[in-house]
């Protein structure tokens, strides 16, 4: 249709002209309501943006001299972080003198490397930045979780099967039998 007689028509049904796709050959255009358009493709963009997912970049901090309790209790947090998706940064901070023995602070990250393989690929190697020694972990892609928005208090539902479990054995065990009985 001859361009004239589009817009002609679009005038005589109250409705407007649209380029849909301008590098067609000829190019496409439709007879719709420009207003409506606008808001269905505004509707879509953020129905789109509500179901992306976000990753967030998360960062657990040692020391060279960390001792074991600690870096196991910072090696799990790492480990849920990536079991939500999110890409987690450990870093090792040196002060002072500690800068001499930065093969101490490469053990700790070759250790955390080791303990996080099944979960994680290093997408940057340990390498040191000034004062700090630092790696970042992605989660693979096969060990990705739904990622469920945080703060909601949802528990996995083996775990709120095994604290019911020992929560039922710990009042089997308070409550006296009659033999047990204490006067």
């Amino acid at each position: 249709m001859d361009t004239r007689d589009a817009i002609q028509e679009a005038r005589q049904r109250g409705l407007d002209l649209v380029e849909v796709s301008p590098n067609a050959k000829p190019p496409v255009c439709k007879i719709i309501d420009y207003g409506k358009f606008l808001y269905e493709q505004k509707k879509r963009a953020h129905e789109a943006k509500k179901k992306q997912v976000t990753v967030q970049v998360k960062e657990i901090k040692f020391r060279p001299g960390t001792d074991d309790h600690d870096y196991k209790y910072r090696m799990e947090h790492a480990r849920q972080w990536l079991g939500e998706g999110d890409k987690v940064r450990a870093a090792i901070a040196f002060r002072g003198r500690e800068m001499t023995h930065r093969e101490l602070g490469a053990k700790i990250l070759a250790r955390l490397t080791e303990d996080l393989t099944e979960l994680a690929d290093v997408e940057v190697a340990p390498k040191m930045e000034g004062y700090q020694m630092f790696t970042i972990f992605a989660p693979k892609k096969t060990k990705i979780a739904d990622k469920k928005p945080s703060g909601d208090g949802a528990k996995k539902p083996e775990k709120v099967e095994k604290e019911k479990r020992v929560q039922k054995e710990s009042k089997q065990k308070a409550e006296p039998k009659d033999d047990d009985e204490i006067f």
